[in-house]
């Protein structure tokens, strides 16, 4: 069903239960790469292992030949913001390291997306404690900067299981991103070109999902909204620019940036994050948000 101004389009209960089986596969290649990415390893050996991981799921990478992108994932480092093109790229310990995976199941799109700093061994745990994160070598400014952009995706997730308008998640993030700001006595920008976006038989549809407060109030949330929040968030300013490669975004001023992406289903009686495995029940529980059940 497809309705309003923007022509968003409203899923059924069973149109969103194949987002969720895309989304789970989305979920499980993220995982992949994550637990295989390390120093010495090229972006585009990760894009050979979410390639191998989402044909055996029997799925179809939604960003291959998307607009002509010529990878399954994109891999943004460091200054690279989002849409980085997996290649020859070595990776380091101390890199920043975004990636942005999405799947097509039955014509059904998911979309959700990671940062991490890699240690020596691998990509660490950013809910370990700072002195952990130390002895393994991290910035533990870079590591602030991935919570703190993952914890403003929760804080807009959260916000649509009790908001009227899509724009009090714009209002939520950049509210959370300001206190993480806060306490780590610095101040983070929030990347203003590229925003979440509504989600389902393609991956990018209206509504744009804004990062930042806005003037107006944005569509009235229904039930069958599917929408992927997505804030970027860097160590410095928030402008961007692109490179020569026509696809990767970078900060203007070389400061380093984290991404974090859950593609998330609004219900009749409540949400669902389609592609976090537990359907968003530990981190929205802490929010004080209980996930519905698709089964």
């Amino acid at each position: 069903m497809v309705f309003g101004r923007e022509r968003i389009e409203y899923k059924t209960p069973d149109q969103v239960r194949h987002m969720r089986r895309a989304g789970l596969v989305v979920a499980d290649t993220l995982a992949a790469v994550r637990a295989a990415a390390r120093p010495g390893l090229t972006t585009a050996d990760l894009d050979a292992i979410a390639a191998r991981t989402i044909d055996a799921a029997g799925a179809t990478p939604s960003f291959l030949g998307y607009q002509g992108f010529p990878a399954v994932i994109c891999t943004s480092v460091n200054d690279e913001v989002i849409h980085g093109i997996p290649g020859s790229r070595v990776l380091a310990a101390g890199d920043l390291v975004s990636i942005d995976c999405g799947a097509i199941i039955e014509g059904w799109h998911g979309d959700s997306a990671i940062s991490f700093v890699l240690g020596a061994e691998g990509a660490l745990d950013h809910t370990l404690p700072d002195g952990d994160l130390v002895a393994a070598g991290a910035d533990l400014a870079d590591v602030a900067l991935v919570r703190a952009t993952e914890a403003a995706m929760w804080a807009g997730i959260a916000t649509l299981a009790s908001a009227k308008r899509l724009n009090a998640v714009g209002e939520a993030v950049e509210a959370a991103v300001e206190l993480a700001g806060e306490f780590q006595g610095v101040e983070y920008g929030i990347v203003e070109e590229y925003v979440g976006h509504g989600i389902g038989s393609a991956m990018h549809q209206p509504p744009d999902v804004h990062n930042y407060r806005t003037s107006g109030s944005g569509p009235r949330l229904r039930s069958g909204m599917c929408l992927a929040i997505e804030p970027m968030i860097t160590r410095g300013g928030s402008d961007t620019s692109v490179l020569e490669d026509d696809w990767t975004v970078v900060t203007v001023d070389g400061s380093r940036a984290a991404h974090w992406e859950h593609s998330t289903a609004v219900m009749e009686d409540g949400i669902v994050v389609l592609t976090a495995v537990d359907g968003g029940a530990e981190r929205l529980g802490v929010l004080g948000v209980k996930p519905v059940a698709l089964d």
